[in-house]
């Protein structure tokens, strides 16, 4: 379902995601899902047909567009793809290199953005610590100047790619508590005292590898900070309205393709002589679903299109973003009710949605935490 600010190319890049999508992704998407991985391989066949590169400057490998582009591309991923899991691990150089092309300088951005862009490396962004989830200031992985490197000191949690990254934009302490004392190092895989865990057992996103990251005297060149000392959280900042903007169209998506599996469903299943679809009950479950789908399509579209006019604000992403995960609690709990007991069972689509769910209202700052941000830009 296109976003009402799409044009004719979005239409096309649509179509070409969504052939991409149905060949690479679908007949695999369960044994991915079961196995906790999926081929390496498949980074670079998404490189090649541009989709790394959206929204990224063509002098650095990039496809251009903007974040409609993006939107309207990881959408088909998960609806053609029929799953969250893949296109999350696919996509997560998008909350990794963009601190590098805002703060980064010309020969960073060189010597990191196009590897990742033509699928040859994979990028993740390293803040959540097991002590400090949400409040980002309060991280305390240490860096220390030692002439030209960086010594760094400390663990991270829960990161998206972890396992398989090459690079990792992290998030450290360089200076004293509080905002003003983080900054950004790209730590490279193989460098000295960087440790990585197996891949956690979670709940969904199963597709994805997310990992525990240790750093015992991690020795990092000081070319790889990102800006200057202190200037990390401003980068993180500005990174966390376009993650979540991503991530309430990613609800978007997967609760599309719960709404389209049980509308399915419902015709084909037969109950008392006629298909649920024949009961109200089930009609009106149908009804709700497509309601807060709409309803939450509206504010990420709006949210999107004011973003690519500038207006940036945190306040309306987070708007977005709990909205999305209201929306896709309830539509997936009601897709795998309208299934019935197939719902439950591993293997079908809505039961392994169902399970992907549960992480949007946590990743990329909890529900509570956008109401205190909507609450202190709304001042109140």
């Amino acid at each position: 379902m296109p976003y009402l600010f799409e044009t004719e190319e979005h239409a096309t890049l649509r179509a070409q995601v969504r052939r991409f999508a149905e060949k690479e992704i679908a007949p695999f998407a369960h044994a991915w899902d079961e196995a906790q991985e999926f081929p390496r391989e498949l980074y670079t066949r998404a490189a090649e047909v541009g989709l790394l590169g959206l929204g990224y400057p063509e002098e650095l490998g990039g496809s251009g567009g903007e974040v409609g582009h993006r939107l309207a591309a990881y959408e088909e991923l998960i609806l053609a793809g029929k799953s969250a899991g893949v296109e999350v691990g696919l996509g997560t150089h998008g909350i990794a290199l963009p601190p590098i092309l805002a703060m980064g300088t010309d020969e960073q951005k060189r010597r990191f953005v196009p590897p990742v862009l033509r699928g040859d490396k994979i990028a993740a962004l390293a803040i959540t610590e097991p002590g400090t989830g949400s409040d980002v200031a309060a991280i305390t992985t240490r860096a220390v100047r030692d002439g030209d490197h960086y010594v760094v000191t400390g663990s991270k949690t829960f990161i998206s790619s972890g396992c398989r990254a090459d690079l990792v934009t992290t998030v450290v302490r360089t200076g004293g508590p509080g905002h003003g004392g983080i900054s950004l190092l790209v730590v490279e895989k193989g460098s000295p005292g960087f440790g990585v865990s197996k891949a956690l057992d979670k709940m969904g996103w199963c597709a994805s590898d997310t990992a525990e990251l240790f750093f015992d005297g991690c020795r990092v060149p000081v070319e790889n900070r990102i800006g200057d000392e202190g200037q990390g959280f401003v980068a993180i900042a500005q990174n966390f309205v376009s993650e979540r903007l991503g991530l309430a169209a990613q609800c978007c998506a997967i609760g599309e393709l719960a709404y389209r599996e049980s509308i399915a469903y419902a015709r084909a299943r037969v109950a008392f002589g006629k298909p649920l679809t024949g009961f109200q009950v089930t009609r009106h479950k149908l009804a709700d679903m497509a309601a807060r789908l709409a309803a939450a399509r509206a504010l990420t579209a709006e949210v999107a299109t004011r973003y690519q006019r500038g207006d940036r604000s945190p306040a309306l992403a987070a708007m977005a973003k709990n909205t999305a995960t209201d929306m896709l609690s309830f539509v997936c709990d009601q897709a795998v009710q309208v299934h019935g007991g197939a719902g439950y069972l591993r293997g079908t689509t809505v039961e392994r949605l169902y399970r992907d769910a549960r992480l949007y209202p946590i990743g990329g700052g909890t529900r509570e935490i956008m109401n205190e941000i909507i609450a202190k830009m709304e001042g109140y």
